[in-house]
């Protein structure tokens, strides 16, 4: 009886023991208490661990709708901006999608997909603007963290009052 006290003893010992939190070494000796780190969630967007977003567009040269060359290259060098600002919102607020897929005879017959993508971008800054190539241009832009949570703030204030 006495040998199955002390392993009962043993087992609740180390089933205690198992539940202990361990303290980091660097702490020991200070007045500190250690911090519990919450576990990674699904739910916190991959954008909110970055400290600037980076977004780039392109635009062609040659189907400009112009015929002076000097000109297609301004709109080429606008709509490559234009570019960049969409996948800047893009970043910040998502993509709307709208899928649809026909099924016939156990036969897909037809797959659309439609993407859209709805918002305000303010306070980006103009990294770059750069020809790719002979016929293409290249914008970066960049948008800090802070301004994107006050963007999407704006974003879910205008959502809740648009629901009154």
């Amino acid at each position: 009886m006495t040998r199955t006290r002390s392993v009962a003893a043993t087992l609740l010992a180390t089933w205690a023991l198992a539940a202990c939190q361990s303290v980091p070494l660097n702490i020991i000796g200070q007045n500190k208490t250690p911090t519990p780190t919450a576990p990674p969630s699904m739910i916190t967007p991959l954008v909110e661990k970055r400290e600037t977003l980076v977004a780039t567009g392109y635009a062609v040269v040659s189907v400009q709708n112009h015929r002076n060359p000097s000109q297609q290259r301004l709109l080429a060098i606008r709509a490559s901006k234009l570019d960049a600002y969409r996948s800047l919102t893009e970043q910040v607020y998502g993509q709307q999608l709208d899928a649809t897929t026909t099924v016939a005879d156990m036969t897909v017959m037809s797959d659309t997909f439609r993407a859209k993508v709805e918002g305000v971008i303010y306070g980006a800054t103009l990294v770059s603007i750069t020809p790719v190539g002979e016929d293409t241009y290249e914008t970066t832009l960049s948008l800090d963290q802070h301004v994107v949570r006050d963007l999407r703030t704006l974003y879910l204030g205008q959502m809740a009052s648009r629901r009154r």
